[in-house]
């Protein structure tokens, strides 16, 4: 059974065939895809919009309507309850304790800590112990440091160190710079601070590619990164996830900010195309959105292999700065775009028509992508 296309990509479909450029049939030949299951994309647009009558658009209108109305009501409790809490007299005001209340009541802990501003993991070890040993250790480092700053102001954080050592409580120099730059417990002779230049940080993955974008097989090197373009409503982002060995763009995501979830969609968008990819490299720079904590686990679960270029080495990633190039010339560059959908229909339409079926490469024997993948590896093809 054929596995079901990502909900972008069946998006990104209906909005080319409803601009009525081109037939259904040409639509949906372009995107490999079939005529009627592009018919069947169509009517279910039209029932979600309203445009078409239908039960299930309906029903999942008032379902939708009564989220919403019991999400409401019960931000509106947290914030009374809150208010409440916050206005009593002579209590400490941490908001931890009234997160279980609110749970015990049955108001779920993701939304009171969303409504209040608080993140959760921070709460749950609070939950197991309020107050832990080294909450007690750091509050008695605290207090020898503020004592050697209160008698000696002129003294960095080096000698209040050493004052907090010889008073019986030793930490490390690190530790005694963190506890007296959180608490902002400088110098009085201390140099005016300037902001550091920020840069890129530590890779998560080691370079497993070595600037060799080739592959013996489907699924084995994939390419990805993060192109961006303007428009009058402001910038418009594509992550794209390519194979190495077939130049295809296996999965891509569109979106108006450069997040982490938007490499998390397009790994994802590439994982539910492709099927099995235990094993796939998975390449890219060292942006921030491709070592965050949320992709490096998407790679995880998917059992693939991450791996990463230089900072300011363009070529350790090369390939996938080409399809970038291309992309640029052949429909960033060639107007100006009003609006993003406007820009996002024409990316997509250009990768899915253009690219794949019509524009022949030179290192696939004069062969489009989906033509080498059909001729060399037919069931990845019909997998796709």
């Amino acid at each position: 059974m054929p596995r079901p296309h990502p909900k972008e990509f069946r998006d990104d479909v209906v909005a080319v065939a409803r601009r009525g450029d081109a037939s259904v049939a040409e639509v949906a030949k372009d995107f490999g895809i079939a005529e009627s299951c592009l018919r069947n994309w169509l009517r279910a647009a039209e029932v979600a919009d309203g445009k078409r009558p239908g039960a299930g658009g309906d029903a999942a209108e008032l379902r939708e309507l009564r989220r919403r109305n019991r999400l409401l009501e019960q931000e509106n409790e947290i914030l009374r309850r809150a208010a409440a809490y916050l206005s009593q007299a002579n209590l400490p005001k941490r908001l931890y304790p009234l997160v279980r209340e609110l749970a015990v009541d049955g108001l779920p802990v993701a939304l009171t800590c969303r409504v209040l501003g608080l993140a959760r993991q921070p709460y749950y070890r609070w939950l197991t112990a309020p107050v832990g040993a080294r909450e007690v250790a750091q509050a008695h480092r605290a207090n020898a440091l503020v004592d050697a700053h209160r008698d000696d102001p002129e003294f960095g954080y080096r000698y209040l160190a050493d004052e907090a050592r010889a008073a019986g409580h030793p930490m490390a120099t690190r530790t005694a710079w963190r506890l007296c730059s959180d608490n902002r417990w400088w110098s009085v002779f201390g140099k005016a601070r300037r902001g550091a230049t920020k840069r890129p940080g530590p890779p998560v993955h080691d370079d497993l590619v070595e600037r060799a974008f080739t592959a013996d097989g489907p699924n084995r090197l994939w390419l990805t990164d993060i192109t961006e373009h303007p428009t009058a409503e402001g910038k418009l982002y594509l992550c794209a996830v390519k194979d190495a060995y077939s130049n295809r763009i296996v999965g891509y995501s569109i979106d108006d900010r450069m997040k982490s979830s938007l490499a998390v969609s397009a790994l994802s968008s590439a994982v539910a195309r492709r099927g099995d990819v235990a094993g796939c490299v998975v390449h890219s720079d060292r942006g921030s959105q491709f070592r965050s904590r949320k992709f490096v686990h998407a790679i995880n679960r998917a059992g693939m292999v991450g791996s990463m270029g230089r900072v300011g080495a363009a070529g350790d990633n090369a390939a996938m700065e080409s399809f970038f190039a291309l992309l640029q010339k052949n429909v960033l560059d060639r107007r100006t775009w009003a609006t993003r959908q406007d820009l996002r229909i024409a990316m997509v339409t250009w990768i899915e028509r253009t690219y794949h079926r019509r524009r022949r490469q030179d290192t696939l024997g004069r062969l489009t992508p989906v033509e080498y993948e059909t001729i060399n590896t037919p069931q990845v093809a019909l997998a796709a």
